[in-house]
C-alpha cells in the first residue's frame, strides 16, 4: 500500500499540523503511562512472558523456585542499568510469582524517615516493596532500611531528651527490591544487604522484535515481520523505546497508510520522527556534532558539553551516552569525553586523529 503523500492537518515536512517532539515519550528514559493503560496494559505478567535478560530470568528463577519450597520470602533483590530495560516489569512480574502484594515507590517520594516507617509497618507478610532511583533514597531513611533488611525490625526513637528511649519494632518478613541507573551512587552497606544483584544489559534486536509483536497484538496493530525489524533496529536496544516508537507508527499507519505496519511504513515514519537507521534521534546527533566540531572530538568534561546542550548532566549520563558507548561513538575518559572514529563516520565527517605528543 502506497504511503499517502498528503492528509489534512499533517504536513510531509512534519512542521504543520504535527505536534512538537517530545523527546521524553519517544526516546527519554522517564516512565511511560500507555505502558500500563488498563486493558492494553504491555507489561508482562509472568516470567515466561518477559523477553529477553535470560541469565537474569535463569537465576531468578532459581531463587524464587527455591524460596517457595522453604515457604520464605525471596531475598532482597538490586536491579540497576540504563532506563527503560524492564526493572519495573521485572518487580511486577516477581510479585506475581511470588503471589505477594506489590508496593511500589521511589527514592525521591520518600522524604523524611517518618515516611519510610510508615510503608515498612503497614506491609503485608512476604510482600514486595518495590523502590526506584533506590540511589536517590534520604540517607536519614537509608538508615532505618538496614536493620529492617537485614533483622526485619526497626529501631524507633520514643520521647525526647534524657527521657528518650529505643523501641524495637518488629516487621513482617518482606522483599525489598531496588531499582537504580547509578549503582555507584549506593552506599556499600546499603548494597551488601541485597542478597541478588543482577545487571540489566541492552537487548538484542531480536529479542526487541519478540517485544514488538507481542506488544503489537495486544494493541491489535497488523504488522509484518519486516516492520517489527525495522522498528527493533531502531529502538536503541531497549523495550520501553520499542513500545514508544511502536505507537507513533501506530499513529503514522493509521493516517498515511492502511493502518498495517510495513518495512516501508515504519521506515518512513520514523525518519519522519528523526530517528536514524541505527536508532539516533535529533539529540544525539547534535550531542556527537557538538563534541566534533566545538571540542575538537574531545576531550571534553560532560558539565561543559551540558552546559552548550542546555541538558542535565543526569539525562546525558543516563540516557543518552550508554547507548552511544555501546554503539562505539563515544569513549568516558578521566579528561572527558571523546567521539571516535566511528562517530565521525556515521555522521560523515572528516576523522581528524588527534596526533600524539612529539618526541623530539
Amino acid at each position: 500500500m502506497p504511503i499517502k503523500s498528503t492528509n489534512p492537518g499533517v504536513s510531509d515536512s512534519g512542521d504543520a499540523g504535527i505536534p512538537p517532539l517530545d523527546r521524553n515519550r519517544l526516546i527519554g528514559g522517564g516512565f511511560d503511562p500507555d505502558d500500563d493503560s488498563g486493558e492494553y496494559s504491555l507489561r508482562p505478567k509472568r516470567l515466561t512472558e518477559y523477553i529477553g535478560q535470560r541469565k537474569i530470568k535463569e537465576n531468578l528463577g532459581i531463587a524464587m523456585a527455591a524460596a517457595k519450597l522453604r515457604s520464605e520470602s525471596l531475598d532482597h533483590l538490586l536491579l540497576h542499568g540504563p532506563p527503560g530495560l524492564g526493572k519495573t516489569s521485572l518487580a511486577n512480574v516477581i510479585s506475581n510469582e511470588m503471589g505477594a502484594n506489590l508496593r511500589a515507590t521511589s527514592g525521591p517520594a520518600i522524604e523524611r524517615p517518618g515516611d519510610l516507617v510508615a510503608i515498612l509497618t503497614n506491609l503485608d507478610e512476604n510482600a514486595v516493596l518495590f523502590i526506584d532511583e533506590i540511589h536517590r533514597l534520604n540517607k536519614l531513611a537509608e538508615e532505618f532500611l538496614y536493620p529492617a533488611m537485614e533483622d526485619f525490625e526497626m529501631d524507633v526513637v520514643i520521647g525526647r531528651g534524657p527521657s528518650a528511649r529505643t523501641v524495637k519494632v518488629p516487621l513482617p518478613r518482606f522483599t525489598l527490591i531496588g531499582a537504580t541507573t547509578r549503582p555507584g551512587l549506593l552506599a556499600n552497606p546499603l548494597r551488601d544487604r541485597f542478597g541478588l544483584q543482577m545487571n540489566f544489559e541492552f537487548y538484542t534486536p531480536a529479542d526487541l522484535q519478540q517485544i514488538i509483536t507481542r506488544s503489537a497484538e495486544i494493541l491489535k496493530v497488523p504488522i509484518d515481520t519486516a516492520g517489527a525489524a525495522e522498528i527493533s533496529r531502531r529502538a536503541r536496544g531497549t523495550p520501553r523505546i520499542a513500545n514508544r516508537l511502536l505507537k507513533r507508527v501506530r499513529d503514522f499507519a493509521q493516517v498515511r497508510a492502511d493502518g498495517e505496519i510495513t518495512q516501508e511504513v515504519a521506515d518512513a515514519a520514523l525518519k519522519l520522527q528523526g530517528v536514524d537507521e541505527i536508532g539516533l534521534d535529533e539529540f544525539d546527533r547534535r550531542f556527537l556534532m557538538t563534541l566534533i566540531e566545538k571540542f575538537d572530538g574531545g576531550p571534553a568534561g560532560v558539565e561543559t558539553i551540558a552546559a552548550t546542550l542546555q541538558e542535565e548532566r543526569d539525562t546525558i549520563e543516563d540516557v543518552y551516552e550508554p547507548y552511544l558507548m555501546m554503539l562505539g561513538f563515544l569513549n568516558r575518559t578521566p579528561r572527558g569525553r571523546i567521539a571516535t572514529r566511528g562517530a565521525y563516520e556515521h555522521l560523515g565527517v572528516p576523522y581528524r586523529p588527534k596526533e600524539g605528543p612529539s618526541l623530539f
